[in-house]
């Protein structure tokens, strides 16, 4: 946490003189938690945060950074590569495909490409812990999924929202669609997504509506481990610790996306209107017998 104390003062150009003035503390603290001989306590990181809303301090990248230059000296040969995954209690023993059933990909192991969206997403649990990975993705039976239509049936499907359409072709198709692999890989539904997408299962927003957002976003991708033969390929590099002034900033943050979400939601509705299909015509097709 030391360097991201330094950051923070020397983006706003402060001595430890003045950075001290301006939290009340002296000049000596200042120098030890920059040494990292004394970290802040939360009344002090409180205060901290605060400076960094102040001041326009761009926290949340610096912590970005912070993650992204810990995962720089981590060596991985061919066919490995660096991912990132939150827990919300914390690992503990064998890695094991066993998330909750209504994930995106169903019950699996979850690493994302980026590290902001699981940061974001654990940040609200106090006992939860942020790690980088490195992944063996050789030797894997792999599907990657496109970042269009076929990717939000497959969601729907394994958050359960195809249940009504149970033993149609279409329900089978998608039931079928990652069956026996080791491996899925496609976007991840972050905060901004997620709220659109649910406006599309919630008959808000069109097929195409849901497609022009994923086109707009720059979303990252997940990697999930489906069987123990694909978990037994993750390597758990290090944990990162964060700190409350971290996760402070990290719950604002996502809460921020929620609102750009719905924000951006109602701003597909005006601009696509009717073009496309809901999501409910799409189900209404299949028990016809259409696709």
């Amino acid at each position: 946490m030391q360097e991201l104390l330094k950051q923070i003062r020397e983006s706003v150009g402060f001595s430890q003189v003045t950075m001290a003035d301006e939290l009340g503390v002296s000049f000596a603290t200042i120098n030890r938690w920059e040494n990292g001989h004394v970290l802040p306590n939360r009344l002090a990181q409180e205060r901290i945060y605060d400076f960094c809303v102040k001041h326009s301090v761009p926290l949340y990248d610096l912590i970005i950074q912070r993650v992204l230059n810990a995962a720089k000296p981590i060596k991985t040969e061919r066919n490995r590569v660096i991912l990132y995954h939150g827990s919300k209690a914390g690992l503990s023993g064998k890695i094991e495909p066993k998330s909750r059933d209504k994930c995106d990909f169903g019950k699996g192991f979850y690493m994302g490409t980026e590290p902001g969206q699981p940061l974001t997403l654990i940040c609200d649990f106090p006992k939860s812990e942020f790690y980088i990975v490195s992944v063996d993705i050789s030797d894997l039976d792999t599907v990657e999924i496109p970042a269009d239509i076929e990717w939000a049936m497959i969601v729907a499907y394994h958050r359960g929202r195809m249940e009504r359409i149970k033993g149609t072709t279409l329900y089978e198709k998608y039931k079928n669609y990652i069956l026996g692999k080791d491996l899925a890989i496609g976007s991840i539904a972050n905060d901004r997504m997620f709220y659109v997408i649910d406006n599309f299962f919630q008959e808000l927003i069109t097929d195409q509506a849901l497609v022009g957002s994923l086109s707009a976003l720059q979303l990252g991708r997940q990697y999930v481990m489906l069987t123990q033969k694909g978990c037994d390929k993750v390597k758990v590099e290090m944990k990162v610790d964060l700190s409350w002034l971290e996760r402070k900033c990290l719950q604002v943050v996502s809460e921020e996306n929620r609102i750009k979400g719905v924000n951006m939601a109602n701003e597909i509705c005006k601009n696509y209107r009717r073009e496309g299909k809901f999501f409910d015509e799409i189900l209404d097709s299949a028990l016809k017998g259409g696709e």
